[in-house]
């Protein structure tokens, strides 16, 4: 089997980050996996923590309220709003941190999602603009980077459980 495309690309000029990931999965599981709360909750945190989603509303101008937990339970929470959904090719939302009753702190990142599929080989690319260049050192510099690629290598061992 060949190996599956994973780039992650800092650009500083643009204040964004690139992520192209493929997964060996139909476009309708992976975009499943980004979009429902029971599947997320499985994999949108680097182990040993969990994700566990406080509310999720899965539309434009819809929110989800999550914490990123500690084996020793200590909570990190974040919001996403959505901000723009074609179903199954793209979505769009505003990542931030925020308190556990969903205020965010603000600012943000947007992130923008594209999902395609060439003979059974899902491909997300992930663009995350920061307002500047400050923030998305912050976020490289909290080990984004790392804990991100994380989390997608879970969402690669999801799916193949899933599928079986």
């Amino acid at each position: 089997m060949s190996n599956l495309l994973f780039d992650f690309i800092v650009d500083k000029s643009t204040n964004s980050v690139f992520v192209n990931k493929e997964f060996n999965a139909e476009q309708s599981l992976v975009w499943d996996a980004f979009t429902k709360q029971e599947l997320l909750d499985q994999w949108w945190a680097p182990k040993p923590w969990m994700s566990r989603t406080k509310s999720m509303d899965f539309k434009v101008g819809g929110e989800r309220l999550y914490a990123m937990v500690s084996p020793e339970g200590q909570e990190h929470w974040a919001m996403h709003r959505y901000t723009s959904i074609s179903p199954e090719t793209n979505f769009k939302m505003l990542n931030a941190f925020a308190d556990k009753d969903g205020n965010p702190q603000l600012p943000g990142s947007d992130w923008d999602f594209n999902f395609s599929e060439q003979s059974g080989i899902t491909k997300v690319s992930i663009v995350i603009y920061n307002d500047s260049l400050e923030r998305m050192e912050k976020m490289l510099e909290m080990g984004f980077q790392e804990g991100f690629t994380m989390t997608l290598n879970e969402l690669e061992e999801l799916l193949k459980q899933v599928k079986n």
